[in-house]
Order: structure tokens, then C-alpha cells, then sequence
């Protein structure tokens, strides 16, 4: 039954890339020619990839990228580290508790502002770092990239950002 399913499956996927394939190009609503679509597979597969290089750790993408601030910069308020991630700080709080639970980091007021939090690296969350340096390489041998290839498409990307954070402060 499953060998069925499984052969069904991907005769559809071959019938649904044959029809992708007859769209003309000059399309400009043809799926494969639309750059968030692009961008949103891209995105996925590449945070897929990192699942099974950060499991061994205990974390998440989004978990990884907190680390990655504080291993930056060893202590931020947490609305620092959500402005550096681009997200909204209720968004950061729950990756942060998690981090807590493993003794990555901790969460304090501050001196100065009882209304701030300040996230900082346990000595568990520095340790983590000498394991974590191997990450970029090896996601680079995941996808097959060299670090020219990485640093052109980081460009890329980061002009890309530019570009929407430019129209959102147009628009805003």
C-alpha cells in the first residue's frame, strides 16, 4: 500500500513539473518565476537543513539565531535581541525561556530599568560556542556551497533586505 501511495505521489509530482514547465516564460504569474516563492522554498530547505546540525545541541533555528546574537554579544535586552532578529519581543521570549531551561542563558532585570530584561550567556552557553563554530561549514557542505558562493548570495540577500526595508519606511 505505502509503495502505491509512494508511486502515486510522485507521478503527481512528475505531472505537476511538466505542466510548470509548459508555462511560458513571460508569465508573470507563472509559479517558478515568482520571487517569494523562490525565497520561501529556499527558506525552508536551508532552515530544514540545520535541524538535524543543531539537534545534537538542543536547539532550534530560531533558538540558534538568539545564540548567535548573545555569542556576538554576550548580554542584550531582550528587546535588543528582537530588533536584531526582526522579530517582535513576544516572539523572542518563549525561545529565550527555552534557552534558559537549558542552562544557555539567563534572564535578570536591570540595574538601571526594572522594565528591562537582560538576557546573558551562561558559562554553559559560552562553552556551546566552541561546538557551535563548526556550523557554518557544515551547513556550507550541506548545500553545496563554498564560502564565495556564500558570501555572493549573503549580498544578495542583504540587498534584498535593504530593498524592503526601504519601501516599508516609503510605505510606513
Amino acid at each position: 500500500m505505502h509503495a502505491l501511495i509512494a508511486d502515486t505521489e510522485d507521478r503527481r509530482h512528475t505531472m505537476l513539473e511538466s505542466e510548470a514547465s509548459t508555462e511560458p516564460v513571460d508569465n508573470p504569474l507563472a509559479l517558478e518565476s515568482q520571487i517569494c516563492f523562490a525565497l520561501a522554498v529556499a527558506s525552508r530547505g536551508v532552515i530544514g537543513a540545520y535541524r538535524s546540525v543543531l539537534e545534537p545541541i538542543s536547539l532550534t533555528h530560531p533558538q540558534y539565531l538568539v545564540m548567535l546574537a548573545l555569542w556576538q554579544h554576550e548580554k542584550l535586552p531582550m528587546r535588543e535581541i528582537a530588533r536584531l532578529l526582526r522579530l517582535e519581543p513576544a516572539t523572542v521570549s518563549p525561545l529565550v525561556k527555552r534557552l534558559e531551561a537549558l542552562a544557555y542563558v539567563t534572564k535578570t532585570r536591570s540595574d538601571s530599568d526594572e522594565r528591562i530584561v537582560e538576557v546573558t550567556l551562561t558559562d554553559t552557553g559560552r562553552e556551546l560556542r566552541k561546538t557551535a563554530e563548526a556550523i557554518p561549514g557544515t551547513m556550507m557542505a550541506k548545500l553545496g556551497m563554498d564560502v564565495d558562493g556564500v558570501r555572493e548570495l549573503h549580498a544578495v540577500m542583504q540587498k534584498i533586505i535593504a530593498s524592503v526595508d526601504a519601501a516599508a519606511e516609503v510605505e510606513g
